[in-house]
């Protein structure tokens, strides 16, 4: 449901409180005085048929007694009367409630919201500590400390964290805008809090305590939106599988693999801390700094100890020191004794005055290699820090400062304390430790990846993969009614997606491994015999690889030694025969692992990393989800230790990346295309030079999904929509309509090049220029929430886009539409509107809606003859208002529109529907 009827949470006008005591020790007490001693202005309604008058307010007996449906209802009664409690507050009107009560079953919460959802009643928790607007001055909550106004977001699942941070932050001086408090999350999750957020005004920035993550796509859809407006920062327990374990317990649900976590949350542009401090510290720094584009950070300290500690952090986040220039170099000079450190930490020494130190701050921050600044001071009698943060302070308020941002860490206690207030007062952030400090700078370098992520253009090929013969080859094995393909199967399939795979053949006996080794010893010094079976999955374990065999005998033998070690094990009925295939030495080669599984929560993901028999015990893997582009699959690679030898070393020449790189896009577009492969393991992936080979292959799938349409329906990030293109034929050209990729973003630039600047004006509402940042954003769309559709020419020029942006009530789209000046007036904007309205038919949207300028003649025209509503510019708006009504739609394929096809003839000449 998104978030439909949440939009009340920005300013309720009335609040109930069901369960409100005159019990001091009663939760529903607890939550009025707070509603009470908050200051709200809006209406306060006691709920408790025990009492007349609660806090010196009427208490009405039930829900229907109430004068008018409360915005906002908490409920604090016993679990057994919540559902009846729901139901009348859904027939009273009611939009939001919120359920504190905890201790609810599966059943129970089934129940809940069965009785909600034929009202649209939305439901948050059960089991929260409540909500708290500090701009409403409403605290719906029982926490001890209440909250100060301010520009932070806290979504949190624990209500036990919500109370510990508020009370952190009191002591801060921090404020929030919202506070959410999720729990049991049966109704409004986390998706749904940051779509809220996001779209709230007060909101700069949105910190979260995550436990789990129930809808993994809408989550991860929400965050890579919001984070293109702001912040995105949390803290996920269950990094060891105690902590996982302890927060299944908690919140009834699975986190799933850390690691997994971990590529969830960067996948959706989110920014991990490790500790409640950091979460909120990080918080403070983005309200006080901007995204840089890159972080080379500069250390200007009066104690050397306290340099060495920063850098050892700084370079422990994986953070870079700025190389000073020979004019900052010689800068510093003249300012500071010869025994100063000559480079990065700048060291002033002790015995420095604050003027020295503000000084050295000024010319370190006009250095180009400078990104950011931290200006560490130890307590000193040369430099007290109340004169030393004043100096600071003075410095950074200089007219030519340049922008950049500046942190500051006065060491010490309560000779430091005077100095904090100044540099807070300020605004200047400042830290008690130094790796405080790095922690901070390490969400802002961070943040500016994650900002620059979202809009980098990936170039990435073409596969060239053979999907359908590698679903006959899988159905052939599924009708065998096994899961597990045998080595040359799952080599096969490999080869079709284009992943390079050692030659095998099989030998059903011994006699046929003799045949087979004696003809491949003819070409090649040595030969692998490895068992064949469609059961056994890893051969090594009860002795099934024999490498380097150089003879017909010791093959035979092999094979015969195979046979005997696996009737000892019980397992002679599970071996098929044997693989036999050349021995493959690649002379100062790399073993690699490259596998694709499925986990349970959050779907097909892509891991990558050192290989060979001792992968989990060598541990060096990192993961990532699918789709995957050429810059993903890149981070991917890096993200390991191995990728360090991959790059070459000493007399090793680097090896080929970009091979690499294809294995994961093919194993990506495998996850894409076969929904029911459960696991594929390329273990070792051999690399050497250019030469980039599967040695062994393992893949597992589920007979019971075969024909589960693609793209599969778990992954968490949607893949493009190759099912909607299509070519079309109209006034005699040929157009392909397609949905937009990121790779246009240079074609888009072109195409508006070519538009006249009165459609641009017409088009962007005044803007006669787009950026390169905006450019990047229309292209690289999330498929989720949004769609845009392209035409192309025989020259693939983009000659044509149509938009459309649905609306987080999943309800209605904005569209837009814009047409090459040269390409108008031949039915090309009508052939991209049916196709726009066959997409929000299969959405099961209910409209389209847009604003236009009025002098936009063409498109007003445009809509009449569509038969959209058209509403003229009032007082509220100088726009245009335009509607079209899809409820009446039986048929939203793309046969339907028959209005739009008269009015703009295309012929279809191919479709690629899935």
């Amino acid at each position: 449901m998104s978030v439909k009827n949440l939009a009340v949470l920005s300013c309720p006008k009335s609040v109930a409180i069901i369960g409100a005591s005159i019990r001091e020790d009663a939760i529903g007490s607890k939550i009025l005085r707070n509603v009470v001693d908050g200051g709200f202005c809006g209406e306060i309604w006691p709920v408790n048929p025990k009492y007349a008058h609660v806090l010196g307010r009427t208490c009405f007996r039930d829900v229907n007694a109430l004068p008018s449906p409360p915005d906002v209802a908490i409920i604090a009664t016993p679990a057994p009367t919540v559902v009846s409690i729901i139901r009348e507050l859904g027939c009273k009107g009611t939009k939001v409630a919120i359920i504190v009560t905890g201790n609810f079953d599966n059943e129970l919460k089934k129940a809940v919201l069965a009785a909600a959802r034929p009202y649209g009643l939305r439901i948050v928790g059960p089991n929260v500590v409540g909500l708290i607007l500090p701009d409403a001055n409403l605290n719906l909550s029982f926490v001890l400390t209440g909250a100060e106004r301010g520009k932070i977001g806290l979504i949190s699942q624990s209500g036990a964290v919500v109370s510990s941070l508020l009370d952190w932050a009191c002591d801060h001086s921090m404020g929030f805008s919202k506070i959410i408090s999720l729990g049991d999350m049966i109704d409004v999750d986390a998706g749904d809090a940051i779509d809220f957020l996001a779209a709230d005004h007060q909101t700069a920035a949105i910190v979260m305590y995550l436990e789990s993550i129930p809808d993994p796509r809408k989550f991860v859809s929400a965050a890579r939106a919001a984070c293109r407006t702001k912040p995105l920062i949390a803290i996920a327990p269950g990094r060891h599988g105690e902590a996982a374990k302890a927060a299944a317990t908690h919140t009834g649900a699975l986190t799933g693999n850390s690691r997994i976590v971990d590529a969830v949350l960067k996948r959706a542009g989110i920014i991990r801390v490790k500790s409640l401090t950091e979460l909120l510290a990080a918080a403070e720094i983005t309200q006080k700094a901007h995204p840089p584009q890159s972080l080379r950070v500069a250390l200007v300290t009066n104690g050397g100890g306290a340099g060495v500690l920063a850098v050892d952090s700084l370079l422990d986040r994986g953070e870079r020191l700025a190389a000073l220039t020979a004019q900052t170099t010689s800068e510093l000079d003249k300012i500071l004794p010869s025994g100063w450190s000559k480079s990065n930490p700048v060291d002033v020494l002790g015995d420095a005055p604050p003027a020295r130190i503000a000084a050295a701050v000024k010319i370190v921050a006009r250095d180009p290699n400078v990104d950011a600044i931290l200006a560490l001071h130890c307590p000193v009698q040369a430099a007290e820090p109340a004169a030393t943060a004043a100096a600071i302070v003075t410095a950074a308020q200089e007219k030519d400062w340049p922008g950049k941002p500046l942190l500051a860490c006065l060491l010490g206690g309560k000779a430091s304390r005077e100095g904090r207030f100044i540099l807070r007062a300020a605004g200047v952030p400042d830290y008690g430790m130094p790796d405080d400090a790095i922690a901070a700078l390490h969400v802002l370098g961070e943040w500016g990846r994650r900002q620059k992520a979202l809009t980098d253009i990936a170039v990435t090929p073409e596969l060239a993969v053979n999907r359908k013969q590698a679903q006959r080859l899988m159905e052939g094995v599924a009708s065998q009614s096994r899961t597990m393909l045998t080595e040359p199967e799952a080599k096969a399939v490999l080869s079709l997606y284009q992943i390079p795979s050692a030659e095998c053949s099989i030998a059903k006996n011994v006699a046929a491994v003799a045949q087979l080794a004696t003809a491949m010893l003819r070409n090649h010094r040595s030969i692998v015999v490895k068992i064949l079976s469609r059961s056994i999955t890893h051969k090594s374990e009860i002795g099934g690889v024999a490498l380097d065999i150089r003879s017909r005998a010791a093959a035979c033998r092999a094979a015969r030694d195979m046979q005997n070690r696996a009737s000892d094990a019980g397992l002679s009925g599970q071996i098929d025969g044997f693989v036999v295939e050349p021995m493959i030495k690649v002379e100062g080669g790399i073993e690699l692992f490259a596998g694709l599984s499925v986990d349970p929560v959050f779907g097909p993901v892509i891991a990558f990393g050192a290989g060979g028999i001792a992968v989990e015990q060598i541990d060096d893997v990192a993961i990532s989800l699918p789709p995957l582009d050429d810059d993903l699959a890149a981070d991917l690679i890096d993200e390991t230790r191995i990728s360090k030898l991959l790059r070459g070393f000493r007399h090793v020449p680097p090896a080929n990346l970009d091979a690499v790189k294809r294995t994961l896009l093919a194993l990506s577009q495998m996850a894409v295309d076969f929904p029911f492969i459960r696991a594929i393991d390329i273990n070792p992936l051999a690399v050497a030079g250019r030469a980039v080979v599967a040695m062994d292959a393992r893949i597992e799938i589920d007979p019971s999904r075969l024909h589960e349409p693609a793209p599969s329906r778990h992954l968490v990030i949607k893949p493009y929509p190759t099912e909607w293109t299509a070519k079309i034929r109209l006034a005699g050209r040929t157009f392909v309509l397609r949905p937009i990729r990121p790779g246009d973003a240079r074609a888009y630039s072109s195409m508006l090049e070519r538009i006249s600047p009165s459609d641009i004006r017409a088009r962007f509402f005044g803007h006669t220029k787009l950026s390169n940042a905006t450019v990047a954003r229309m292209t690289h769309i999330d498929y989720e929430r949004e769609m845009a559709f392209v035409a192309t020419d025989i020259d693939e020029q983009i000659v044509g886009v149509a938009r459309l942006v649905i609306d987080n009530a999943q309800e209605a789209a904005d569209f837009g539409l814009l047409v090459r000046s040269d390409c108008q007036r031949n039915g090309l904007g009508g052939a991209l509107l049916k196709r726009l309205l066959d997409f929000a038919g299969v959405q099961g949207l209910k409209g389209l809606c847009g604003s236009v300028m009025p002098d936009n003649f063409k498109m007003l025209s445009f809509c009449r003859k569509a038969g959209f509503t058209m509403t003229a510019p009032s007082s509220d708006t100088a726009l245009w208002q335009v509607e079209l009504s899809l409820s009446n739609r039986s048929d939203p394929g793309p046969k339907s529109h028959a209005r739009y096809e008269k009015m703009y003839p295309a012929e279809l000449i191919e479709r690629n529907d899935a």
